[in-house]
């Protein structure tokens, strides 16, 4: 009866439509039956050649996963695994949703942030504490590795690179421990890449198409995110875009690093990855107030970018800053300084289009409120914040120490 009221419902609410397109139109506003049919006849292409190989291939034995075992046991493993976690991350993004899981499940977490981020963002220090979890500003006295890089980088306010080998010190010295990272890695760019599908799916809906396509890139994680849908109709030769990265001039791996296997820690703990790099020993400088403070880029990031899938451009804490407070201005809202980045980008990519008089479709990440970084923007308002380049001669060093292949 609630099946035949339901239809009948649908019938009068539009007389005109297909009764499973009304329903369809009230749980997703857009969406109707023509739409599923040709994404799962797209899907059916694909999947049935594909399960009829896997039911003709030889069956691997499955029998163990049928075992029984014993529900107690299972939860021991479990808080084995679980008990500790520890895990860095740059701005304190990623710590902060880390430590609110963790709260959940009752398990203990401890941040290792980047001393940078943690004096100048103490609010979103307090929400990871608020949690439960323990902050340690990094580099530390806690770790043998944080300790000799402040013995060999006196007064150092760190870098992602140098929280990284902290917590995977602290991960695998410590019974119980595990590390979770939040940027970089190939794995956190595939869960990130849910921003750039959500992204498509708005544009695909009003029917916009972007000419230029904007992110932030500090370790590539959210950039990836956001691209990476977008570059996969560019890898099948259905679109064409012009796809921008915007770094720090501070910390400018992509427009002045080098293409090489590098250590993705400062410590030199972690596995080799070919990536573009500064070297694992460089650190940042201390002025810069805009987050994105990491040696590297992802892997993957990389080589799109090698292969010119991707273009890369540096831009100055100062601009950055006057982009966000324009922005601002206009709409509303305060942007991290991360994501000002890309904000700085996209006006200059708006303004060339007005000069020129040329329409351009342009997209750019906007990824996360700046209400945490007032005091990155107490320093651009009250005059004090400084720019800095480092010449080639600063990023020597770096290069020196890259691992000999």
């Amino acid at each position: 009866k609630m099946i035949a009221l339901t239809k009948e419902m649908a019938g009068y609410t539009d007389p005109g439509k297909e009764v499973y397109d009304v329903l369809l139109d009230k749980y997703e506003e857009g969406m109707d039956s023509a739409t599923i049919d040709r994404l799962f006849s797209k899907l059916k292409e694909v999947l049935i050649p594909l399960v009829k190989k896997i039911l003709a291939a030889k069956q691997p034995d499955d029998t163990k996963f049928h075992a029984y075992f014993d529900p107690d046991d299972q939860r021991k493993v479990q808080d084995l695994l679980l008990s500790y976690i520890g895990f860095s991350k740059d701005a304190g993004q990623w710590g902060t949703a880390l430590s609110m899981a963790c709260s959940y499940f009752d398990l203990d977490c401890k941040v290792y942030m980047v001393k940078c981020s943690y004096e100048q963002k103490p609010f979103r220090r307090e929400v990871m504490r608020t949690y439960g979890a323990s902050v340690t500003p990094s580099p530390s006295m806690d770790t043998e590795v944080g300790r000799k890089i402040l013995a060999e980088h006196p007064g150092t306010t760190g870098s992602l690179g140098c929280a990284i080998s902290e917590a995977v010190e602290v991960a695998t010295n410590t019974e119980g421990y595990r590390y979770v990272l939040g940027s970089v890695l190939s794995q956190v760019l595939l869960h990130q890449t849910v921003i750039g599908l959500e992204t498509k799916a708005a544009l695909d809906k009003y029917d916009i198409t972007p000419d230029i396509i904007i992110g932030c890139a500090g370790g590539g994680s959210n950039l990836g995110g956001l691209v990476s849908p977008f570059i996969g109709e560019m890898l099948r030769g259905e679109k064409k875009y012009q796809v921008i990265a915007v770094e720090p001039a501070s910390c400018p791996s992509l427009t002045r690093g080098k293409y090489a296997y590098d250590f993705c820690d400062t410590g030199k703990v972690c596995p080799l990855a070919k990536m573009y790099t500064l070297g694992s020993g460089f650190i940042p400088s201390p002025n810069h107030a805009g987050g994105l403070r990491y040696h590297g880029m992802s892997s993957v990031l990389s080589q799109l970018y090698a292969d010119g899938l991707m273009e890369a451009r540096s831009v100055e804490q100062t601009s950055v800053f006057k982009a966000a407070e324009q922005f601002a201005r206009v709409e509303g809202i305060l942007p991290a300084p991360e994501s000002s980045h890309a904000i700085k980008v996209a006006i200059d990519e708006a303004m060339k289009c007005k000069e020129t008089g040329e329409e351009k479709t342009i997209v750019f990440g906007l990824t996360g409120t700046g209400y945490f970084d007032m005091y990155a923007y107490e320093s651009f308002h009250d005059g004090t914040m400084k720019d800095y380049i480092p010449t080639d001669e600063d990023l020597e060093p770096g290069f020196a120490s890259l691992p000999k292949m």
